[in-house]
């Protein structure tokens, strides 16, 4: 008796071999590194100790710790940096006055890189929480700011025409028709800075080691020549961001569902 596998089944098996082939082509490459680079161990970290590291971290919590904090930090940079920048997108696409004032700041103040503010910040609030929150948080704010900005300047003139047929008050025409019409590109803006916020987060641990995070115990796996913990730390930056990212979509896709319903 012969079993057929349907077309859509072997699709999805080849689709997952080959997206595992290079993970497993490096992963192969590093374990012969690192046996011929024995006398290195610092370079190269045996798979089996890094799997060993990660056992030890995850049993002594010092992993769950850090990459809690990280993500405590991240999330709460989103949160204030977020809010502000799609407040300041609402009014600054709402105004022309505000529009032509506050854009030629906040376009040359997004010139400079995230961590060209750090010596500043750094002077005026130190190496602790604060300073790290105020860097990740203006990560935050330049996606949010400027396409809630886009969003509001973007929408179409027949759905003011029809809010005006209406007799739609200011706040009823921003509450029903420019907000939902803002609303893709506010999310795009908010997508783009939890992935800034979550770089900026790690950036700024690494910089500023004063607390914890992933970041700073990666600098200081770096001092003590831990290569497997830092790869500990660096394959769980990069799986926290990708969850992050997918999580993300997930929700806009589930919020934004309307928008399907309205195209068919």
């Amino acid at each position: 008796m012969t079993v057929q596998v349907s077309q859509p089944f072997t699709s999805r098996l080849r689709s997952l071999a080959l997206a595992l082939l290079f993970p497993a082509l490096v992963l192969g490459w590093w374990e012969w590194e690192s046996r011929q680079s024995a006398g290195h161990a610092y370079a190269f970290a045996p798979l089996e100790q890094i799997g060993r590291s990660f056992a030890e971290m995850l049993a002594d919590g010092s992993l769950l710790l850090h990459a809690g904090a990280s993500l405590q930090r991240a999330l709460t940079a989103l949160l204030i940096g977020g809010s502000i920048g799609v407040a300041t997108g609402i009014a600054t696409g709402l105004s022309r006055l505000l529009d032509r004032t506050a854009s030629p700041l906040i376009t040359t103040m997004r010139q400079v890189p995230i961590l060209g503010w750090l010596p500043l910040v750094a002077l005026w609030f130190g190496n602790g929480d604060g300073a790290k929150l105020l860097l990740v948080s203006l990560s935050a704010f330049y996606p949010t700011v400027l396409n809630t900005q886009k969003g509001m300047q973007a929408i179409e003139k027949r759905y003011a025409e029809v809010g005006r047929l209406y007799g739609f008050t200011r706040m009823q025409a921003l509450r029903l028709i420019a907000w939902p019409s803002a609303l893709p590109l506010i999310f795009t803006g908010i997508s783009q800075a939890l992935a800034f916020s979550w770089i900026a987060t790690i950036g700024v641990e690494l910089l500023f080691s004063a607390t914890a995070g992933l970041g700073t115990e990666m600098m200081a796996a770096q001092v003590a020549a831990r290569t497997d913990v830092v790869l500990v730390c660096v394959a769980c930056v990069g799986v926290m961001g990708f969850t992050l990212n997918q999580l993300f979509a997930l929700l806009r896709a589930r919020l934004l569902r309307w928008q399907g319903a309205a195209a068919r």
